[in-house]
C-alpha cells in the first residue's frame, strides 16, 4: 500500500523540501542506509531460497516416481507447516536480542543470548517434533486418498524429526544474522542443496548399492542434509576467530535464565503468531477456494506460488531491516533508527512495485511455466493481477513488522496484524466469493484487504513511535 500525504510527511519533513542542501544530504543518508540493508539482505533471501529449495527437490525427485509420492509430500508439508512456522519465528528472537547486545559493544551479553536462545529453540524443536511424530494419526481424518495417507504417515515422521536439526540451525543463522554476518549461513544452505539431491539419488532410487527407499528415502535424505548443516555451522562458529571471540567468554554467560528467557519468548512468540496468523490466513483462503472446484484451486496455487517466491526478497529485507533498527535500538541511537526505517520502507515500495508490474506483464506467460490447462493459465493470470496489486503492501507489511520488532514492539503489531487478516481480510474475501459470487477473485480481493490494512497501521505506528522518540530526545 501506498503511504498518504500523511504518512510521506513523516518520511520527508517539510524542511527538507525547503533548503535544497538538506534535502540532498536527506537523500544520500537514505540511499546510503539503503543499501546497507540490502547488502545485509542478499545473502538473507539466498539462504531463504535454498530452504525452499530443498522442499522442490524432494517433490520433483519422489514426484518422477509417481503422482501419489507427490501427492504425500505435499499433504506433509502442508501438515507441518504452520508448527515449522511458529518454530522459526521463536528463532527470530536470537537475532534480535543479539543485535541489540552488539549494538552494545557487549559481548558478554551476545553470548548470553546466544546460549539461552540456542536451548530454548533446540527445546522447542524437540516439542514441535514429538508433537508431529505423535500426532501423525491426523492425516487419516483429512479427507485424503488412503493410499497417500499410508505414503504420508512414514515421510512425516522423518520430516518432524528433521525439525530439531533444522531449528538448532536456525538459531546458530540467527546469533550469526545478528551479527551481521549473514553469508555464514547462505554458504552452508547453497551446498546443503546438491548434497540433498546426491543423497536423495542415492536413497530414492536405491542407486550405488544403497536400498531403494522412494519417498522415505527423501525424507531420511532432509533429516541428514539439515543435521550435517547444523553440525558444520556449529563447529565454524566454535572454530571460527570472528565467532570464537563470543564463545570465548561463555564462562558465567551460559547459564540459563528466567529474565533472559522471558525476553527471548516476548519477542519469539508475538514473531511466531505474525507469521503464524499470516500463513494461517492464505491456508483458510486456500480451503475456502478449494471448494470452488479443481480448477480454482490449480489457479490459486500458481498465483499463491509465484508471490511466495517473491515474498521471501520482502522477508528478507523485513529481517536485514529489524536486524540494523536492533542495532540502533541498542545504543538508543534514534536519528539512525528513522533514516533505517524510511530508507528499508521506500526499498519496500520501490521493491513491490517492479514486481507488480513483472506480475501484470507476464501474467499470461507465468502459469504456462506450472500448467497447461486453458482454464487454469486463464484464472490464474486473473489472479496474478490482483497478486501484483497486493505485492506493494505486502512487501511493506513484511518490512514494517519486522523494523517494529527491532525496536521490540511486538505485541500491538500483532493485534493489529490479527485484525487486518482475521477481522477484515478473511470475512471480506468470504463476502466477495459467495454472497457477491465473484468466486476466487472475492477471496484474493479479501487478501488484499488485509494486507492493504496491515501495511496502513504498522507503517503508520513505526514511523509515529520514531517521530515521538526524536521529538523527546530534542525536549530532553
Amino acid at each position: 500500500m501506498l503511504p498518504t500525504i500523511g504518512h510521506l510527511s513523516l518520511l520527508f519533513p517539510r524542511n527538507h523540501f525547503i533548503f535544497t542542501d538538506s534535502m540532498n544530504r536527506e537523500r544520500t543518508g537514505l540511499r546510503i542506509e539503503a543499501n546497507a540493508t540490502i547488502k545485509l539482505a542478499i545473502p538473507i533471501v539466498i539462504g531463504e531460497l535454498a530452504q525452499m529449495a530443498l522442499h522442490i527437490i524432494d517433490s520433483a525427485m519422489v514426484g518422477s516416481i509417481n503422482y501419489k509420492q507427490l501427492a504425500a509430500v505435499a499433504l506433509v508439508i502442508n501438515a507441518i507447516n504452520i508448527p515449522l512456522v511458529f518454530g522459526i519465528g521463536m528463532t527470530i528472537a536470537v537475532s534480535q536480542m543479539v543485535s541489540m547486545a552488539n549494538g552494545r559493544n557487549d559481548h558478554r551479553q551476545v553470548s548470553h543470548y546466544l546460549f539461552n536462545g540456542f536451548v530454548l529453540c533446540s527445546a522447542m524443536g524437540v516439542i514441535i517434533s514429538l508433537a508431529l511424530c505423535f500426532g501423525t494419526g491426523i492425516l487419516h481424518h483429512l479427507g485424503q486418498d488412503p493410499d497417500v495417507v499410508e505414503l504420508a504417515i512414514p515421510f512425516m515422521k522423518l520430516m518432524s524429526l528433521s525439525m530439531i536439526p533444522m531449528l538448532m540451525f536456525m538459531t546458530l543463522k540467527q546469533f550469526t544474522d545478528g551479527l551481521e554476518y549473514t553469508k555464514t549461513a547462505m554458504v552452508l544452505s547453497l551446498i546443503s542443496l546438491p548434497l540433498n539431491v546426491f543423497i536423495n539419488w542415492l536413497l530414492v532410487y536405491g542407486n550405488w548399492g544403497a536400498p531403494r527407499l522412494e519417498l522415505v528415502g527423501a525424507g531420511w535424505g532432509t533429516l541428514i542434509t539439515r543435521s550435517l548443516m547444523f553440525v558444520v555451522l556449529a563447529v565454524v562458529i566454535f572454530r571460527h576467530p570472528i565467532f570464537r571471540r563470543y564463545i570465548a567468554v561463555r564462562g558465567s554467560e551460559w547459564k540459563l535464565k528466567a529474565r533472559t528467557w522471558g525476553e527471548l519468548l516476548h519477542i519469539g512468540t508475538a514473531s511466531s503468531l505474525q507469521l503464524g496468523m499470516e500463513a494461517g490466513a492464505f491456508a483458510v483462503s486456500g480451503l475456502i477456494i478449494g471448494t470452488l472446484g479443481a480448477v480454482a484451486q490449480a489457479a490459486h496455487q500458481i498465483a499463491l506460488s509465484l508471490a511466495a517466491f517473491t515474498f521471501m526478497v520482502s522477508m528478507g529485507l523485513a529481517q536485514a531491516g529489524s536486524i540494523r533498527v536492533s542495532s540502533a535500538f541498542g545504543r538508543k541511537d534514534w536519528p539512525l533508527i528513522n533514516v533505517i526505517g524510511r530508507s528499508t520502507i521506500l526499498t519496500a515500495l520501490i521493491y513491490g512495485v517492479l514486481c507488480a508490474i513483472i506480475f501484470a506483464t507476464m501474467r499470461q506467460i507465468l502459469p504456462q511455466i506450472f500448467n497447461d490447462n486453458a482454464d487454469v493459465i486463464a484464472l490464474a493470470a486473473t489472479l496474478l493481477l490482483f497478486a501484483a496489486v497486493f505485492q506493494i503492501s505486502d512487501a511493506t507489511q513484511a518490512i514494517s513488522a519486522g523494523l517494529l520488532r527491532g525496536i521490540k514492539d511486538v505485541k500491538a503489531p500483532t493485534v493489529l496484524i490479527a485484525i487486518a487478516y482475521w477481522v477484515i481480510g478473511i470475512p471480506v474475501g468470504y463476502f466477495f466469493a459467495f454472497p457477491l459470487k465473484m468466486g476466487a477473485t472475492g477471496i484474493w480481493l479479501g487478501l488484499i484487504t488485509g494486507l492493504t490494512f496491515a501495511a496502513a497501521f504498522l507503517v503508520t505506528r513505526f514511523l509515529k513511535m520514531v517521530k515521538k522518540e526524536q521529538t523527546e530526545i530534542v525536549k530532553g
